[in-house]
């Protein structure tokens, strides 16, 4: 991909490596978290190497996921404490549903939206990381109501997640431009410019 040099490097290599890891131990995850969710998609076990490989790679794949999740929350939290600034821009959000955002309050390196994903993500790793280790038979016993309750929690936990991935692809796709930052670590001026105005003043000194 041919790149402008006065481009802003939004991600570097180590973050987008981080985030590509958490990213297909979730797919995996949730392909074989389905597969023993319900006997009609017993069938995604076949991705694994049939029911019993699926059923211990699970939880290992669950561990690589989670320890690299909390690299990659450590590295954006920071990023992600909500601002006056970001209520402003909730309040406002249904201007940038209707592809008016050039009105939209001033936001830094992530807007309103995207830090409320963020703590969603983290209520629903947390979540996700203490039920599966409650439930991890493989390595202690626990009292069965507890691995029961646990087994809820974690399916609820599950479906909380897959829905928050798929608000996070649509919302890259919809805006144009995004998925280049995660790729290959750069973004247009005009696009920072728009979308996160005040992170561009910083990056680039223009007050304008």
């Amino acid at each position: 991909m041919k790149r402008d040099p006065r481009d802003l490097v939004r991600y570097n290599a180590s973050e987008r490596a981080n985030h590509w890891v958490v990213g297909i131990c979730f797919i995996l995850l949730a392909l074989s978290g389905l597969a023993f969710f319900h006997p009609a998609f017993f069938w995604l076990t076949n991705l694994f190497g049939g029911g019993p490989w699926t059923r211990i790679l699970h939880p290992y794949i669950g561990v690589v996921m989670g320890a690299f999740f909390v690299i990659m929350a450590c590295r954006f939290a920071k990023l992600n404490i909500v601002e006056p600034r970001d209520i402003e821009w909730l309040k406002n959000v249904n201007k940038m549903i209707d592809g008016d955002d050039h009105d939209m309050p001033e936001q830094g390196k992530y807007n309103g939206g995207q830090k409320l994903l963020f703590w969603g993500l983290v209520i629903g790793m947390l979540l996700i990381v203490i039920t599966g280790f409650l439930m991890w038979r493989a390595w202690w016993t626990l009292p069965v109501d507890v691995v029961r309750a646990a087994s809820v929690v974690h399916a609820i936990a599950a479906v909380w997640m897959i829905g928050l991935i798929i608000m996070h692809v649509y919302a890259a796709i919809w805006t144009r431009g995004t998925i280049r930052a995660m790729l290959y670590g750069t973004v247009t001026r005009a696009w920072a410019k728009q979308h996160h105005r005040g992170w561009y003043r910083k990056m680039t000194g223009d007050n304008d």
